[in-house]
């Protein structure tokens, strides 16, 4: 009886945990909204948004690392306009639906989200080019 094989995981992205920072900082916020009696409204939606715009940008980053340079250029021109409206329309209807807290409070969290993401993207960045160029 052979041992079950295991796919190698040389393939595992070791910088995952920071790459992936900003949402696990909108996630773990969701107590403190909770305790600090925050408008929850605003968070959900702020935190949906923010999840699902960092998910269309995985996916259109990786589109485009399959395509020739002028596509990976357009996707990603069009991911980073496509993800800041899909924010915005965001907390502009959550703040016209519920109160205007709820859409200070999906604002804010986006924005604080925006800032640990850009801050962790420009850190990982010449880790990134290293590694595709040796």
């Amino acid at each position: 009886m052979s041992a079950p094989t295991h796919p190698p995981l040389s393939n595992a992205d070791p910088l995952a945990p920071v790459r992936y920072l900003d949402v696990v900082l909108v996630v773990l916020a969701a107590p403190f909204v909770v305790l600090l009696d925050l408008p929850l409204l605003g968070y959900v939606v702020g935190a949906c948004a923010w999840i699902a715009q960092r998910i269309l940008e995985v996916v259109l980053d990786q589109a485009g690392r399959r395509s020739d340079a002028k596509r990976e250029l357009a996707l990603r021109f069009m991911s980073m306009i496509a993800r800041i409206w899909l924010l915005g329309i965001a907390i502009v209807v959550v703040g016209i639906a519920g109160e205007r807290e709820d859409g200070f409070t999906a604002a804010v969290l986006c924005l604080v989200a925006y800032t640990v993401h850009l801050a962790t993207a420009l850190i990982l960045r010449p880790l990134d080019r290293g590694a595709k160029h040796p």
